[in-house]
């Protein structure tokens, strides 16, 4: 096992250094558009984290309305015409990778759009009619499940202690399979507003689980065996279970029509997996690699991508703590 334990210090070191804080979280833009009368609206921000104000958050992505439509922030007119055509996202990068545009019709209907570095452009119709289209829905949210996940460093590692422990090719299918249905039921029950968690003391407990693996891949490597190494597939499954509730939040409070949720939350769910799958082979080939290669690592040093991996969760789980813990 040294060419892996070799593979995972190195991959553990570049995961430690991409994010300390950040998690599994996605900074998403929310942007109310309200209307008021014929052809007027009010626009606000919701929701833009790190984002001191409605100005800065203006600049920084860059909302474009239909080219007939006036905006000064926070009114906007589009006149007899409507608020018909194209809307762009022109702002979105990897700071910020995707934003919800929220319409509220005087009618009491609402319409959700979520717009994507992929798919940072809508044509909007003018009403709040419009049907659940499962092409924009899919090119929308399997990206966005794709950066979920692969944003999401303490899922990633949590992964990874996985396929650190599991000895054998069936065994790493049972239990990324595991990991992945028990994930996939509370992301939906979640999403679909069946079970309500908190997400603050959820997020601790995601970190919690990982440090458990890092004990475990500790055991196993010192030839203690563990509960992880016995039974994979079942402790892959209870923890997946808390990591979906971790999932849920990308999709709970866009505020999407209860016609587009079950559809948004499919293609979500396909990019995640898609995601991960991608995780896997990656780790995957690079040790088939290192074995080629035929490379030994320095003496003493098989533990310590293990001990990272846990005191970068210890760390995490703290600071989760300490956040929503009463003063």
């Amino acid at each position: 096992m040294s060419p892996l334990r070799l593979l995972l210090a190195a991959i553990g070191v570049l995961m430690i250094a991409s994010s300390a804080a950040r998690a599994h979280s996605v900074p998403m833009a929310v942007l109310l558009v309200q209307q008021t009368d014929l052809g007027r609206f009010t626009v606000r921000w919701l929701n833009a984290p790190t984002l001191a104000d409605d100005a800065e958050a203006y600049e920084r992505l860059r909302p474009r309305f239909p080219p007939h439509c006036t905006f000064q922030a926070p009114q906007l007119d589009c006149g007899t015409a409507g608020l018909v055509g194209p809307f762009i996202a022109a702002g979105l990068d990897y700071r910020y990778p995707a934003m919800v545009l929220r319409l509220n019709w005087r009618s009491g209907a609402a319409t959700i759009h979520t717009l994507t570095t992929a798919s940072p452009r809508v044509v909007l119709t003018g009403s709040g009619s419009e049907a659940v289209e499962w092409r924009r829905l899919a090119v929308t949210y399997i990206p966005i499940g794709v950066e979920h996940i692969l944003l999401g460093v303490d899922h990633l590692l949590f992964v990874l202690g996985l396929i650190w422990i599991v000895s054998t090719p069936m065994m790493l299918v049972k239990t990324i399979s595991a990991f992945t249905i028990a994930h996939s039921l509370t992301l939906a029950a979640a999403t679909l507003g069946w079970v309500g968690v908190p997400e603050a003391p959820v997020n601790a407990a995601i970190a919690l689980s990982i440090a458990f693996v890092g004990v475990e891949v500790v055991k196993v490597s010192r030839g203690e065996g563990g509960l992880t190494a016995r039974y994979p597939w079942a402790v892959a499954f209870a923890f997946g279970l808390l990591h979906g509730f971790g999932f849920a939040r990308a999709l709970t409070d866009l505020g999407l029509s209860a016609a587009s949720v079950p559809v948004a939350l499919l293609f979500f769910n396909i990019g995640v997996e898609i995601g991960q799958l991608a995780f896997v082979l990656l780790v995957l080939a690079l040790i088939w690699a290192h074995r080629r290669l035929d490379l030994c690592p320095p003496r003493g040093s098989e533990l310590i991508p293990a001990y990272g991996i846990g005191v970068l969760a210890m760390f995490w789980c703290i600071d989760r703590v300490v956040g929503f813990w009463p003063a």
